[in-house]
């Protein structure tokens, strides 16, 4: 695996910080997973807008051979580039994000160290399918993401993705017109697989669309502020 820092002249400017002022004080890490164009990247771009303002954020990418959705966050601006680093997986998603997780670990640490008091890192899968989770020692928490285009019938193929993350996100709802998607049977189906897990539906392109998802975080960012009081 590669990890790939987006501005090499402005890492090698950034000293690394002496210490976090609480030594056990970290950064929420949070996983976005899915499969390929579930709206993984909109999302990421579209939290980091809603919530720069008032969270430190940092992200982590992956893609398999490219930094195509690091590069892409930065064309759009969404935070300073020494925020921004991308993983060259070289295989299958998954197994960096769950099984070989040493280069997103160390993209993530070298993150905390170079940038004093972050509140939040998200850390970005490449596009993967309905088996695809995090390890609990790369994230806290996990989102997965599938979109309505997809199909409706996906919360009722399961997977542990679909069943197991700490947030369902049923993406594009704009599209379900278009595609004949049953909204409200993605919701049944997504809440009886689940039971007692979130479910949020959302078009994160739209005007406050990614607010449901972006609540959810601020609530877990709380948490763990309160856990550490």
């Amino acid at each position: 695996m590669h990890l790939h820092h987006t501005d090499p002249a402005l890492r090698d400017g950034l000293p690394p910080a002496a210490g976090r002022p609480d030594a056990r004080r970290r950064a929420l890490r949070v996983g976005l997973g899915g499969p390929v164009g579930a709206g993984k990247t909109a999302t990421v771009a579209a939290l980091c807008r809603r919530l720069r303002d008032t969270l430190s954020i940092a992200v982590v990418t992956n893609d398999i051979y490219t930094r195509e959705d690091a590069e892409a966050l930065l064309r759009q601006a969404v935070l300073p580039p020494e925020r921004i680093t991308a993983v060259e997986t070289g295989a299958c998603p998954h197994t960096a994000i769950r099984d070989d997780i040493s280069a997103n670990l160390e993209a993530v640490e070298d993150l905390e160290d170079r940038i004093p008091s972050l509140d939040l890192v998200l850390i970005e899968s490449g596009g993967d399918n309905l088996t695809a989770t995090f390890s609990r020692g790369l994230v806290d928490h996990q989102i997965f993401l599938i979109d309505v285009a997809g199909g409706d019938d996906i919360p009722r193929k399961g997977g542990p993705g679909v069943t197991a993350a700490d947030l369902l996100v049923i993406n594009k709802t704009d599209l379900a017109p278009h595609v004949g998607a049953d909204l409200a049977a993605m919701e049944r189906d997504a809440k009886a697989a689940r039971g007692s897990l979130p479910v949020v539906l959302t078009s994160v392109k739209a005007d406050h669309g990614v607010e449901p998802v972006a609540d959810w975080i601020r609530r877990r960012v709380a948490e763990q502020t309160t856990a550490r009081a």
